[in-house]
Order: structure tokens, then C-alpha cells, then sequence
């Protein structure tokens, strides 16, 4: 799941726990002053009550939003690794492939480039990317052959 996606749903979820919490408040609120209580000494408990149960639910939100958080972003930050060594990787490749040719002449640069390019390519194909006569072809690939 993308970040994105998560923002949504915490979003949707905050949102609805908002309205949740407002319509019980309310509620009581009315409740209460229908009764009379925030007029009355005895009622002070059930106010200090009423406080109380505002915070625990806001922790409890944010608990809850926090956990959700640290599970997805972690797995959003393993996957910005693995995608960084993905691309270290290739570069290392790369510069390998690079130092490589820089040995080789002109000709079995084309050989190697047109390897590179396509895995597992048969010798009459080489022959045809390469613009090689046959013979030439044979000669640099077990020349190839032979360095590796």
C-alpha cells in the first residue's frame, strides 16, 4: 500500500472517530444540562469523568494513527532501499561493463555490446547485429572466450 492510500484511509478513519466522539459529547452535554448536573457539586466526578475520557480517546487515536503509520513506513522505507541498492547495483554493473571495454578493441566491443544487449543470442544473430563476416566473428568470440 502506497503512502497515498494510507493518508486516505487515516484520513477517512480520523474523520469518522471525529464524528463519533462529537455525537457522544454532544450527547451528554445535553444530557446533563437536562438534568442539571453542571450546576450540582455532586456531579463534579462525572465531569472530571467526561474530561478523562476526551483524553484516553484522543491517545487512543493517536496510538492508533501512530501504529499504522510505523507499519506502513517501514515497509515504504524498505522498498526505497531495496530499490537504492537495485540501482547501485546497476551502476557498479555498469562502470564494470565500461572498464571492460575499455580493454577490448573495436570489434569485440561490438561483440560484447551486442551481447549485453540481448542474452543468449546465437552466433547468426551476432553476425548480423555485428556487420561481421563470419570467420571475424568466430575469431573474436573465441578470442572472447579464450580472455574470460
Amino acid at each position: 500500500m502506497n503512502n497515498k492510500k494510507l493518508g486516505v484511509i487515516l484520513l477517512i478513519i480520523s474523520v469518522l472517530v471525529f464524528l463519533i466522539i462529537f455525537n457522544y459529547t454532544t450527547r451528554l452535554a445535553s444530557t446533563s444540562k437536562e438534568v442539571g448536573c453542571f450546576n450540582d457539586e455532586r456531579c463534579k466526578p462525572v465531569e472530571s469523568a467526561l474530561s478523562l475520557s476526551h483524553f484516553a480517546f484522543g491517545v487512543i487515536g493517536f496510538i492508533f494513527a501512530l501504529g499504522f503509520f510505523l507499519m506502513f513506513f517501514t515497509r515504504g522505507e524498505e522498498a526505497i532501499v531495496k530499490t537504492l541498492e537495485e540501482n547501485k547495483n546497476k551502476s557498479l554493473a555498469e562502470e564494470k561493463f565500461d572498464l571492460i571495454l575499455k580493454g577490448l578493441d573495436n570489434f569485440e566491443k561490438k561483440v560484447m555490446g551486442a551481447i549485453k544487449e540481448q542474452d543468449d543470442i546465437t552466433q547468426s544473430t551476432l553476425r548480423i547485429r555485428t556487420d561481421m563476416s563470419k570467420a571475424k566473428l568466430s575469431y573474436v568470440v573465441n578470442y572472447l572466450e579464450e580472455r574470460v
